[in-house]
Formats: C-alpha cells, sequence, structure tokens
C-alpha cells in the first residue's frame, strides 16, 4: 500500500493490510505521524500528540503476531478530542490555558474502551475552548492553549465546532478515526464544515465519565470519520452500559454487538425520510443542493414526506437556561475531582485564572458565559427545572416523537448547516443556518454526511431519529453516502475556490438539474 493510499485508506483496508502482514501497526501510526508533521503547521488540528503512540503500535504488532486480535481497531490509530480524560503522558486541558500540562488521574470510559479494543491513541486533538461554552463571540476552533484550527479545505474558513480538531483530523488524512463530543451540534457541525461524518449518538449510549462536561443532560461522545462504515466501527467500540454514569443504565440493551452490518449500502430503499421544509430559505445554494439530495434519495428507493420540525429559536432560549445551569454543576464536580496538578478546582477558579491571564486567554473574545454560570442556583432551582422540562417537550414530545410518529417515519432530514464561514476574531462565528437542537436537546441520535461542494467548500445533510435508532441512521446515512458519492480530500486552500462551480450531490446516471425548485 501506498503512503497516499495510507492516509485515505478505511478501518476495513487498513485492517486487511495489517491481516495479511504487507503493513504494521508501527509502520501505519509513523506515516500517519509523519502526514501530521507535513501539513498540522496550516491547519493546527492536533493539540498533543502522544509519545506512547508508537509503543503502543508495536505492542498491538506483537499481539498480533501472537495470534491476539482484539477486534476491527486492532492496531488502527485513533485520536480524540482534548476534553476526555487521558491516564497518561499526555494532559488533558479542554484547550485552556488553565489546564496546561495537567494530567487526568485515570482514562475516560471512551478511552479506556478504545485500549481494550486494540486501538493505537494517536493523539488529542484542539477544539473550542471549553467545548465553546465561554463566550456568545467567540471563534470555533480557537483555544488560548491550542490557537485556532483552520479548515483543509480553505484555510481562512471556519472548521465549526467545537469538536474542530476531531473533524479537521479525520478529513485532512491525520487518522481515519477521531473521537468528538456534543452538547449541541459540537459533532455534526464541525463534520458538515469539513466534509467529514459525524455522529451523535443518543444520550445515554456511551459514557460521559471522563469527560470534560457541559451539560449532564445532553452532552455525549462519539465518532468522526470519512466515512459511514467507519464511524459504525468506532461506535461499536465505545458504546455501552458504564456504572459510573447512570445515563448509560440501559445502553447493552439498546446497541447490537456491531453496528458495522447497518452500514448497509442500499440502506435507503423503502425508507420513509421527513425532510424539514421550515430548515430551508437560509441559503439558496444550500437548497440547490438540497434539491439534488432529495432526487438522489428518492432514485434510490426511499419516500420524501415534507414536514414542519420545531425551531431552533424556539429552543435556544430555554436551552441555555438547562445549560449555564448544569455546566456549573458538572464543572464544579469535575476540577474539584481533578486532584494532582491542576491548579484550578472550581469554575470560579477558573474565572479567576483567566482573569489574571487575561492577555493570553482573552485577547479576542471575553469568559461571558462562564461568568453568566457562575451565577446560576443549583439543579433544584424551579427555573432550570422548568426550562428542562420545556426543552424536551419541544424537543422531544412536540418536536421529533410527533413528526416520526405521526408520518411514520425512519428519519428526518435537513441540512445539517450552512457554508463554512470566514474566520473572524474580531465579531466571531458568522453562523447561517443549524438544524443541530432538535435531536440534541431530545437527546436523539443525529448523523452529518458530505452531500455536496459550494465553491470548494463541503456542504453536508443531516439525518435524526428516535431514541437508540442508531441502526436505522447507519442505513440511511450509507445508502445515502453510496448514490451520491460526494466527498472528497481537502487541497488545503488558501481560501474558497470563487471560480469552481457547486459539486452536488449525484446519484448515478443523474444529471444536476439548474433550473430545479426550491426543495421544499
Amino acid at each position: 500500500m501506498s503512503m497516499d493510499a495510507l492516509e485515505w485508506a478505511g478501518v476495513a483496508e487498513l485492517s486487511g493490510a495489517l491481516e495479511q502482514g504487507t503493513l504494521t501497526s508501527v509502520d501505519l501510526a509513523q506515516a500517519l505521524l509523519d502526514r501530521i508533521g507535513r501539513h498540522d503547521d496550516r491547519t493546527n488540528a492536533v493539540l498533543t500528540r502522544n509519545p506512547d503512540a508508537l509503543d503502543i503500535a508495536a505492542e498491538r504488532d506483537r499481539e498480533r503476531a501472537a495470534g491476539h486480535i482484539r477486534g476491527p481497531l486492532h492496531g488502527i490509530p485513533v485520536m480524540v478530542k482534548d476534553n476526555l480524560d487521558t491516564g497518561d503522558r499526555m494532559a488533558t486541558t479542554a484547550g485552556s490555558l488553565a489546564l496546561d500540562g495537567t494530567h487526568a488521574a485515570a482514562d475516560s470510559a471512551v478511552v479506556a474502551k478504545l485500549r481494550a479494543a486494540g486501538a493505537v491513541l494517536l493523539g488529542k486533538t484542539n477544539l473550542s475552548e471549553w467545548a465553546n461554552f465561554r463566550s456568545v463571540r467567540s471563534s470555533s476552533g480557537w483555544s488560548s492553549l491550542g490557537g485556532q484550527t483552520r479548515n483543509p479545505f480553505a484555510l481562512d474558513r471556519t472548521p465549526g465546532g467545537s469538536s474542530s480538531g476531531s473533524g479537521v483530523a479525520v478529513s485532512a488524512g491525520y487518522c481515519p478515526l477521531a473521537v468528538g463530543t456534543e452538547t449541541s451540534g459540537s459533532i455534526v457541525n464541525p463534520a458538515a464544515m469539513n466534509a467529514a461524518v459525524g455522529l451523535k449518538p443518543t444520550v445515554g449510549l456511551v459514557s460521559r465519565s471522563g469527560i470534560v462536561p457541559i451539560s449532564s443532560s445532553q452532552d455525549t461522545a462519539g465518532p468522526m470519520a470519512r466515512t459511514v462504515a467507519d464511524a459504525a466501527v468506532l461506535l461499536s467500540a465505545i458504546a455501552g452500559t458504564d456504572p459510573a454514569d447512570p445515563a448509560t443504565r440501559d445502553a447493552d440493551t439498546h446497541r447490537p454487538a456491531d453496528y458495522r452490518p447497518c452500514a448497509d449500502p442500499d440502506g435507503l430503499r423503502g425508507k420513509r425520510i421527513g425532510f424539514a421544509v421550515n430548515y430551508c430559505g437560509f441559503d439558496e445554494r444550500v437548497d440547490g443542493i438540497l434539491s439534488d439530495a432529495l432526487a438522489a434519495i428518492r432514485d434510490a428507493g426511499a419516500e420524501i414526506v415534507k414536514i414542519e420540525l420545531v425551531r431552533v429559536e424556539d429552543i435556544r432560549p430555554h436551552e441555555y437556561t438547562v445549560l449555564l445551569h448544569e455546566f456549573k454543576a458538572g464543572m464544579d464536580a469535575y476540577l474539584a475531582a481533578r486532584g494532582g496538578d491542576t491548579p484550578v478546582r472550581s469554575l470560579r477558579d477558573l474565572i479567576a485564572f483567566n482573569r489574571r491571564h487575561a492577555d493570553r486567554v482573552m485577547p479576542y473574545f471575553p469568559q461571558d458565559i462562564l461568568e453568566k454560570a457562575a451565577e446560576m442556583p443549583g439543579l433544584d432551582d424551579a427555573a432550570y427545572r422548568e426550562a428542562r422540562a420545556t426543552s424536551l417537550r419541544l424537543a422531544g414530545e412536540d418536536g421529533l416523537d410527533t413528526v416520526i410518529a405521526e408520518h411514520r417515519l425512519d428519519a428526518v432530514m435537513a441540512a445539517t448547516g450552512g457554508l463554512p464561514w470566514p474566520i473572524d476574531w474580531v465579531n466571531g462565528d458568522n453562523r447561517r443556518g443549524t438544524s443541530a437542537a432538535p435531536a440534541a436537546v431530545a437527546g436523539y441520535p443525529n448523523i452529518s454526511v458530505p452531500a455536496g461542494f459550494l465553491y470548494g467548500l463541503p456542504v453536508n445533510v443531516s439525518f435524526m431519529g428516535r431514541a437508540f435508532g442508531e441502526p436505522d441512521l447507519f442505513a440511511i446515512a450509507a445508502g445515502f453516502e453510496h448514490v451520491t458519492q460526494a466527498r472528497k480530500n481537502p487541497r488545503f486552500m488558501p481560501t474558497a475556490d470563487f471560480n469552481a462551480d457547486a459539486r452536488p450531490c449525484l446519484p448515478a446516471g443523474f444529471s444536476p438539474r439548474r433550473d430545479a425548485p426550491a426543495p421544499w
């Protein structure tokens, strides 16, 4: 296998080469570390390279030679977002200068599962500091410790957030798999900005123990990859019940042992998909790609049903109240338990540290969200309980639950978001459209898949489903991926290619309709 092929190969191909002996895990890990060395000075996606990566790879090679294969991830390099604890020589920082050089006492549950599955932990990725819960004027992908992560398709464009580095790392060929985390859009949005596949699982399917928190009711870790099949491999390894996270009590009863068979290339056939028409209209160019995507889905044997879904604007005020309360409680508990060399032990300690180091921590945007969260009362507060109940009702009972049941749907579809915007440290992010909130607030699964390109910039679509409906979403997403073949590798361009025509997703033999009506 050539060097270039190594960098873009998926898990099945890499595993086959390892099994046949034409590749070693050490060679694979070294090749990817070399690629990071050649390209990441431009993208800044990797916060820490694991100093033990090659030793771990060598151990996986020895196990393979002895006939001990741990599973499909044996010897496969994986990176994790740097808000997942690793009990090793790598620091766990959430991108914060306050945690620079500090270490967690033990692996998070997700990292422990990855090690048990035989994965090679290649390093940790940069992120929006504190998972983008620091300021309303933040720049996605920027952290005081790691600086600005950049989009490999156009280096002046946002990588999305907060799992910025994980999305860029898989898209740019630094690793075949990465773990991101999401509270409300932080997996699916960077997947969309970087033409990656990102799955936000059902809350309670993947353990949150040992992950820097925002929200006890919405947080989850999830897979990021270049293909749906690879995302399914990674979810199979990290899903499951963890006694340390009560939310996962029933996870083992709701998941298959292996999600890989769910990623069926013919997975669209016979499915009923609700298209959220009220999530169109924010960008007519994105709507054009959606029109072609819908045609491709119909041609693949699925039925499209026009529906309306609860609006983000209706959910956000209640969700924000919930996040402020839960962030304070979660951060105080997490930082108090870190111990060891961690200099801040509470949210108020962190705020004070940031003020003392404002020239480095806050050169572009403040910590207004941290300060607001610090003033919140406890989780027994009536305003918190009311906001949580209202959020769940709007997003779940009156939202996804209602439209899925009334229309007998297998999934709900919408554009994941708008086009990657220029990085702006003065004004912050300039988002135009997102469909992440309903699934995020309800705690339901959401998968984002490449759908096409505009001016060389990626556009993704999302499929949302019922709680623990990941098997259906993998089938639908794999079917969409198969008929569209929309993803392409980045070229590290300095800016968008304004001479390029839109590249819509197209099934085989399908011609784009340049005069097509709006998708709704």
